[in-house]
């Protein structure tokens, strides 16, 4: 088994081949992760989601984590990290091309919206959900990438 370094260009690559992430968080010293799903596009991942745990600390906290995972056969495997910054798409002037293309991003998958859309618990009755886009601006990423033989 050996592990080597991913260029950027590989970085790029494994981004922008998976939907699911493992997003953390912290607030108040405390650290949170969970899964997204997201779009890569121009050094950025869109995501979406209803109003929850992770929206309010990345609200507190815009400073986030991800890791990205690719498993291929047997105990090989790539793995990409981000680090960056969590940026809200509010529907409103001046945000509107972005959530726009936030939209377009993640709907070009079947399903995106059920990852954050879905909860646990029953929702409180309303007629009006609040759904979130945003994007985490990718300020380092880097990957490692381990291999049988040589």
């Amino acid at each position: 088994m050996w592990i080597r370094v991913l260029s950027p260009a590989e970085c790029t690559q494994v981004l922008s081949d998976h939907r699911i992430a493992y997003l953390a968080c912290a607030k108040e010293e405390r650290p949170y992760v969970v899964p997204i799903y997201y779009a890569y596009w121009d050094h950025a991942l869109y995501a979406f989601s209803m109003p929850g745990r992770k929206i309010e600390w990345m609200r507190a906290n815009a400073i986030v984590s991800l890791l990205v995972e690719e498993k291929e056969r047997g105990r090989e495997w790539k793995s990409v990290v981000i680090e960056g910054r969590y940026e809200e798409l509010p529907d409103s002037v001046g945000h509107k091309v972005e959530r726009d293309r936030c939209w377009a991003l993640l709907s070009k998958h079947a399903n995106w919206w059920e990852p954050g859309a879905l909860k646990p618990v029953t929702p409180p009755l309303s007629n009006h959900s609040e759904h979130i886009f945003y994007r985490i601006l990718i300020d380092r990423v880097s990957g490692r990438e381990a291999k049988e033989g040589r």
